[in-house]
């Protein structure tokens, strides 16, 4: 019961430690902040984009746009160089940062 007492507090926004990171984290970004690199992409690759960041599968991305899993991987692959991301995570953190939805 103790313990459990403990867990709740430090899991409690706006606390000490990792509280406060994730509060600054799903804090609503501003809309519209520029991501270098957004300017080259193509419409096609911005839609992509778009339903990366909002968390689908590349077969539902290609079900949804009807293409080919491997054309939705390959636009998945442009995007991470284009904007210089590390992952797909960061191509979903960059989409949030910059307002797409």
């Amino acid at each position: 019961m103790r313990s459990d007492r403990r867990v709740r507090r430090s899991c409690e926004v706006g606390r000490g430690g990792w509280g406060r990171s994730i509060e600054a984290y799903v804090r609503q970004p501003q809309a519209g902040t520029a991501v270098p690199g957004a300017d080259t992409l193509t419409p096609r690759e911005v839609e992509v984009w778009r339903l990366v960041t909002a968390g689908r599968s590349n077969a539902k991305i290609a079900a949804e746009l009807f293409l080919g899993e491997a054309t939705v991987k390959t636009h998945v692959s442009r995007l991470i160089t284009k904007l210089g991301a590390r992952d797909r995570i960061q191509l979903v953190v960059l989409g949030f940062e910059s307002g797409l939805r």
